[in-house]
């Protein structure tokens, strides 16, 4: 008969940890082993059972910013400073379409309740309000974030916290390329912004000479690029290049630097301040090319001041349709309309029509994911929209790979003091279509 010294035994864990006798301590009384031996096997058994079990993460039981009553979704934008008509537009777009839902009684019972911050168009400050939204301020997702600089700075915390952004006023890149799932992009990219300009530029209106000024942030260099690789497929670039500090309008060095290279065109990536300034010493310095501004820089806040350069041609981009009373999109009639309702004398913008955008695919995507919200529900739920109708000519449509919703590009034109439709590009200058100068 064996002893228990010399019956060796061992246990593994799922960790990897291995307790092994080989042979029972020779210092331990025989008796004493055969007392006690069965107790340790027993210890031994019940610690490797546990270790081999699998972690398991906490199960949230209630889903973050939702009640039975509510859902909260948290937005952090510029409502002050050099940014402040873009933050504001966004967010009394976005508020008209969700506070008519609210008064139709919500979304599968839940009214939506939005949690602004200002943040003044400073990142840090952008970070702060979405470090609260996530740690202490119980939201569901992120809506109608303002700018490239303030959203790229809270990036990396969307996938660590698991939380869906969606509705962003900018077409930066770095919001796209690499994909990330917690982002939702409606509108279209800067990318295909300066693409679409640099073609009219180059084919209909025959210039060659064209020079970038841009807002020297993540902003602006994401103009700059897509512009850059928009004249490539000419075989063009920049004749010139002139930046100014975020923030400030000092925007003499860049002008002169413009000014010299004998552009015919400028391709603006900036805030209105900012660019009306450039604009209104250009157009006194009597240099008049086509200064083109994508559509971050408000067109009619941009309009507004620069009205004493009337003379300039003023080209912006847009990424919605018009919001006029003229327009057949039922989408913009609707956004005119509640506009008019819930901020009687405030005056339809793009800015305000792209927020009311936002809110229609909240609600879409909350009417899909159903009463037992989630954010992964949520995020599929956006997922699933395809042709979905926002009024004629205007579809939209994300899939699980493809977060951004719209494609679509319009021109506009500062005219008499006002913004309107470019139809003609060819009509824009006369004598356009020429030898490249």
């Amino acid at each position: 008969m064996r002893t228990l010294g010399e019956i060796g035994f061992s246990c593994i864990f799922a960790s990897g940890y291995v307790v092994c006798f080989n042979t029972m301590p020779s210092w331990l009384p025989e008796e004493l082993l055969k007392r006690f031996a069965p107790y340790l096997l027993m210890f031994l058994c019940l610690c490797a059972a546990c270790d081999a079990a699998d972690p398991v993460e906490p199960q949230e039981t209630v889903t973050p910013g939702v009640t039975d009553t509510t859902v909260r979704v948290g937005s952090s934008l510029a409502l002050t400073g050099h940014a402040g008509y873009l933050g504001t537009q966004t967010l009394r777009g976005a508020m008209s379409y969700i506070r008519a839902v609210n008064e139709a009684g919500g979304v599968h019972g839940r009214t939506i309740e939005v949690v602004a911050a200002d943040d003044s168009y400073d990142p840090p400050k952008c970070l702060a309000n979405t470090q609260k939204f996530i740690i202490d301020g119980d939201v569901f997702a992120l809506f109608s974030y303002v700018g490239t600089p303030t959203t790229v700075k809270i990036m990396p915390m969307l996938e660590e916290a698991r939380i869906p952004l969606l509705g962003v006023f900018t077409g930066a890149n770095a919001l796209r390329d690499p994909f990330n799932r917690y982002i939702i992009n409606i509108r279209a990219s800067y990318y295909q912004e300066t693409e679409a300009a640099v073609r009219h530029l180059v084919r209909d209106l025959g210039i060659s000479r064209i020079a970038v000024f841009y807002q020297f942030d993540a902003y602006g260099f994401d103009g700059l690029v897509g512009t850059e690789l928009a004249l490539k497929r000419f075989g063009l670039e920049p004749v010139a290049r002139g930046s100014y500090i975020r923030g400030t309008q000092d925007v003499e060095e860049g002008l002169d630097r413009i000014k010299a290279s004998g552009a015919r065109a400028v391709v603006m990536v900036g805030t209105y301040g900012a660019c009306a300034r450039f604009i209104q010493l250009a157009s006194a310095e009597e240099f008049t090319p086509v200064f083109y501004n994508v559509s971050f820089v408000g067109a009619e806040e941009l309009a507004r001041l620069v009205s004493s350069a009337s003379g300039a041609t003023v080209v912006v981009s847009q990424v919605v349709p018009a919001p006029v009373a003229e327009v057949t999109n039922e989408s913009a009639l609707d956004y005119v309309r509640l506009l008019a309702r819930y901020y009687p004398g405030e005056t339809p913008s793009f800015v305000g029509m792209e927020g009311y955008l936002n809110a229609r695919i909240l609600v879409e995507g909350l009417l899909r994911a159903g009463r037992e919200l989630t954010r992964e529900g949520f995020i599929r739920a956006i997922e699933s929209v395809t042709d979905y109708p926002l009024g004629s000519g205007l579809d939209i449509s994300f899939g699980p790979s493809d977060h951004q919703g719209l494609d679509s590009i319009y021109f506009t034109r500062l005219r008499g003091g006002r913004i309107e439709p470019l139809d003609d590009w060819k009509g824009l200058l006369p004598g356009a279509g020429g030898d490249g100068s």
